[in-house]
């Protein structure tokens, strides 16, 4: 069986996973009406107005254990975590910035613990990274030879400093809203050098609107409005949350999350597509998921069920 499409069926038989959004933006606008990053400014040109002090990075609470347990009383099988967003913050010690926590009031390698986390607990752990970087000004205007030095060095740090790691997600490539494009940074570019340093690892691109011509799963980020379309039969994920935004704001934890069952009821029409659910887990400022995303987290795995139909693909199933 070709190689990639062996990849692709282990990470669909895996089914359910979480996607934990913990970065800058968790401190910056968690009382604040922007969501996430200063989205306007990537295509405006205009200044930032919302640059981040490293030294405002200051999980005194961090456990990422508590992260895993969670998502296993859910039944996730799977995970990723934002190690560095659009604003450019790195949750690992770069050599190719000072922008990162090497820096910050809270030094600890937050990619070391949480994959480590994961992996005790069972659940396959991959990383998010983004293209886009405000900081360092690499997106749609901006891609220079030294850019894409930092973009791809920062990569092959994630990549050999530690261990597997199954999936890549990247983001902020040639998007609508910012990154650069392809014909400044090639898809079989990057492709290229994430399967040269872990040949098993899948790049999946949150930004590819081609179908599998631009990734190794196609990204549906259900979330912001993206819906499947036409007889798709994988290898797909869908993203979605159930609070309103992808990092945690204060009102997340005295507002009740979205239910379990509406969780259930959509990945259930997922699955049959070769389509996995990625469910958001957004921790607080202090580094703690709160008790009522916990709650219905394991609601999740209380009540979920998949029929032994779709457990294992069969060789053949996927289609491009």
């Amino acid at each position: 069986m070709n190689r990639l499409i062996e990849n692709q069926m282990k990470f669909i038989n895996l089914r359910l996973g979480t996607f934990i959004h913990f970065n800058s933006a968790t401190v910056q606008f968690h009382a604040h009406e922007i969501e996430d990053w200063e989205i306007d400014h990537e295509n405006a040109g205009v200044p930032r107005l919302y640059p981040f002090d490293e030294k405002d990075w200051n999980p005194a609470d961090l456990d990422c254990s508590q992260w895993a347990k969670i998502a296993k009383s859910a039944g996730c099988q799977f995970a990723a975590m934002t190690t560095k967003h659009h604003e450019g913050f790195d949750l690992w010690p770069s050599a190719y910035t000072e922008h990162c926590v090497k820096n910050a009031s809270c030094k600890r390698d937050v990619v070391a613990e949480y994959l480590e986390a994961f992996r005790k607990e069972g659940i396959t752990a991959g990383l998010y990274f983004s293209v886009l970087d405000l900081t360092a000004g690499i997106g749609r205007k901006s891609c220079t030879e030294a850019q894409k030095e930092m973009i791809k060095g920062q990569i092959t740090e994630l990549l050999t400093n530690y261990g597997e790691i199954p999936f890549l997600i990247v983001d902020g490539w040639s998007a609508p809203w910012g990154g650069p494009s392809y014909e400044v940074l090639p898809f079989e570019e990057l492709d290229s050098l994430v399967k040269a340093l872990q040949p098993d690892c899948l790049l999946m691109n949150i930004g590819c609107s081609d179908g599998l011509s631009g990734t190794d799963v196609v990204f549906y980020e259900n979330a912001a409005g993206q819906e499947v379309e036409g007889a798709f039969s994988g290898p797909g994920v869908s993203c979605n949350k159930l609070t309103p935004t992808w990092f945690w704001r204060d009102e997340d934890r005295v507002t009740p999350p979205v239910s379990a069952d509406w969780a259930i009821e959509k990945m259930n029409g997922y699955f049959p597509m070769n389509i996995n659910f990625m469910l958001n887990l957004s921790p607080a400022p202090n580094g703690l998921v709160d008790d009522n995303l916990a709650e219905e987290f394991a609601k999740i795995g209380k009540k979920i069920n998949l029929p032994e139909a779709l457990k294992e693909l069969p060789e053949g199933w996927l289609t491009r």
